[in-house]
């Protein structure tokens, strides 16, 4: 849909597309002229390149794999610095015609002064991701364009350049700007990682399944606790801005003392912690150190954890930091056996090579605890005081799983950090490497990987001198290898180097230790916090006829959000639990009733014969008024409060009260 400004009538969207005309209109351009860019000489973006240098190198495997995911709509994708000048294009070849015509090319600059209202010199201006799409364009000549656009900050929040997807109106969808933010943000973590690899670094979020993901918070403290900076989604998950944070010691932002989270990770590399946020939040996260093993020296004695990092508060008040639980408790073999009679078959197995350095190949569907069974294997080793290091190799492009795998020397390439960096290989020295997602490394890193599995060493990229590793190999995939090596997309000779054993773990719906299962997830939970120890009857009934397509993951994601739900409650009911599992529950219900029924189980929990699970209501809006009424109760009726918690919009809530507590 096309929005339209009148500038005549002074109205069009209240928002930023209107302000910019405004502006443009005040510095003078003419919506009808055409200007005549002449782009930068070649010498002089060569020097605007290099003085992007690093903003240009982490952009490009980030661009190619944007413009994959674009390809064939007639558009391209378009890196600028901090003042709007094009220092690279991907673009479909049938485009780029159209794009040169509007100057839409490397060395001309798109900011709001030279080219009216447009989505890279707006976003710049507004600090804020935009589209303008067509007319909304200040300039007619550029009206044959739809654009995308969101700003890129260094690690300190400094507005550094934009990342753009252009193309033709027609080729319009209302999803590229999600695509658009994420590739940015992409970018953003990877400076981050980038400019902090010697600080202690803290991966969190609140759902443990985001942890290693682009959505992931990231924190960043210098060696003596002091706060460096943190990325953008960690400073949504603190809301709060990074001037505010850097005020504040380790303690008041997490809640526990900084020495206790150094000697966590000496003594556990790699293990879960939960935290506390100053909102009282609750976080998954895991703390991480280039050199972990010099950690070890500058950890406190056990007993003055407590007071290690407290700090008067202003005017005197005291600060009484957040609740913090003890690091979660590492998997074992033992712990992974529930009941199941598959599951204590492949334990058994995996438990025949303990103390011997055999590859292991886990393969199961995606939730279904590979991660967890790596992690056991690793803990109940000999190699258990040494490092776990784990590399997801879906969930980097192409072009960085090489970097971050083997590492890579001072001046590798161009925007590499002085001193290089030190892989995953090297990292995992002593311990155990995890290489989860194994079927979706690149086939040039799977040559390199043999190379290093054969001969024991690993050179970084840039280097010539083999560096010695002494590592135990574990992976996993939900793929068929085999039918990728027929495929030609793994190599032979690899998976014949990582399948000394192999197992498969069964989905969720295939094992009998379901109740075992929540009751062991529901023990883990934070001390301290009133939360349910157990589910009722009714629940467990839903829980028997679910399809569970997320597996393990569903389930502890499921139980964490309804615990929340019932705090302070004996037992989790079918009224905490979420809005979408309860619609999985009603078209798992032989897609007959639309309320969760125990399908063949014999239990009568309503004690009328129908077999329905007491307290359901009858449609899936009433357990959404149902969700929204209890939230709003404990909330005292603050609504922002209760869609933030219920993750709706706030429209959604509002609606849910004018209708009289019914959402249809």
């Amino acid at each position: 849909m096309t929005h339209r400004f009148d500038p005549a009538a002074g109205i069009g969207r209240p928002d930023v597309i209107a302000q910019a005309h405004a502006r443009s209109l005040e510095i003078g351009l003419r919506a009808s002229e055409t200007p005549d860019f002449q782009p930068l000489r070649r010498p002089a973006l060569r020097e605007l390149v290099e003085r992007n240098q690093s903003l240009y190198t982490h952009a490009l495997p980030v661009m190619e794999t944007l413009h994959a995911q674009i390809v064939d709509t007639q558009s391209m994708v378009l890196l600028t610095d901090n003042h709007g000048v094009i220092l690279h294009s991907l673009g479909d070849s049938d485009f780029v015609e159209k794009a040169n015509r509007v100057a839409l090319c490397p060395g001309v600059s798109w900011a709001e002064a030279d080219r009216g209202t447009n989505a890279i010199g707006t976003a710049l201006v507004d600090r804020q991701p935009t589209v303008v799409h067509a007319d909304e364009h200040f300039l007619h000549a550029n009206r044959i364009l739809t654009c995308s656009c969101a700003p890129i900050a260094d690690p300190f929040g400094r507005t550094i350049g934009a990342l753009d997807v252009s193309g033709d109106t027609r080729g319009f969808h209302k999803h590229t700007l999600a695509l658009v933010r994420m590739s940015a943000q992409m970018i953003e973590n990877h400076l981050f990682s980038n400019q902090f690899v010697d600080a202690i670094r803290v991966h969190f979020h609140a759902r443990a399944e985001f942890i290693g993901t682009l959505f992931e918070g990231l924190a960043a403290f210098a060696p003596d606790g002091a706060f460096l900076s943190a990325n953008r989604s960690a400073l949504f998950q603190f809301g709060q801005p990074l001037a505010e944070l850097q005020r504040q010691p380790f303690e008041a932002l997490f809640g526990v003392a900084f020495a206790a989270l150094l000697q966590q990770i000496a003594r556990s590399p790699g293990e879960s912690i939960l935290l506390t946020l100053p909102s009282g939040v609750r976080v998954v996260a895991r703390g991480e150190y280039a050199a972990p093993r010099r950690v070890a020296h500058v950890v406190a004695p056990a007993q003055d954890m407590g007071g290690a990092m407290r700090t008067p508060m202003p005017g005197g008040a005291r600060h009484t930091p957040p609740r913090c639980a003890e690091p979660a408790p590492p998997a074992t073999l033992e712990t992974l056996d529930t009941g199941d009679a598959q599951v204590a078959a492949i334990l058994r197995r995996v438990a025949k090579l303990r103390g011997r350095d055999i590859p292991i190949l886990v393969l199961g569907k995606t939730g279904t605890g590979k991660e967890w069974l790596a992690r056991a294997i690793h803990h109940d080793s000999p190699r258990r005081s040494a490092p776990f290091v784990a590399l997801n190799c879906a969930s980097l492009p192409d072009t960085l799983i090489e970097a971050e795998l083997f590492g890579y020397e001072d001046g590798a390439f161009t925007g590499a950090k002085k001193r290089g960096s030190v892989g995953k290989i090297v990292q995992a020295d002593g311990g155990t490497l995890f290489l989860d997602e194994i079927g979706d490394m690149p086939l040039a890193q799977q040559v390199r990987l043999m190379r290093v599995l054969q001969e024991r060493t690993v050179v970084p990229l840039g280097g010539t001198r083999p560096i010695p590793v002494d590592l135990r190999i574990v992976c996993a995939t939900h793929r068929n290898l085999r039918e990728m090596i027929d495929a030609g997309t793994f190599r032979e000779d690899l998976y014949y180097r990582i399948n000394g054993l192999v197992v498969t773990l069964p989905a969720l719906r295939e094992r009998t230790d379901l109740a075992a299962l929540v009751t062991r997830m529901l023990a883990l939970q934070p001390e301290g916090e009133h939360l349910p120890r157990r589910v009722s009857a009714a629940v467990l009934a839903c829980f028997e006829q679910c399809r569970w397509p997320g597996n393990l993951r569903q389930l502890a994601n499921v139980l964490r959000t309804a615990s929340i739900m019932a705090e302070g409650a004996e037992q989790i009911e079918v009224d905490d639990l979420p809005d979408d599992f309860l619609q999985d529950c009603v078209e798992a219900a032989d897609g007959a009733s639309a309320r969760p029924a125990v399908a063949g189980s014999g239990n009568d929990l309503d004690g009328d014969g129908s077999g329905a699970v007491r307290g359901a209501p009858a449609r899936m809006e009433d357990w959404q008024a149902t969700l929204i009424a209890q939230t709003l109760a404990r909330l005292d009726g603050n609504v922002s409060a209760a869609a933030r918690e219920l993750g709706l919009a706030r429209n959604t809530v509002y609606r849910y009260l004018r209708r009289g507590g019914t959402t249809h």
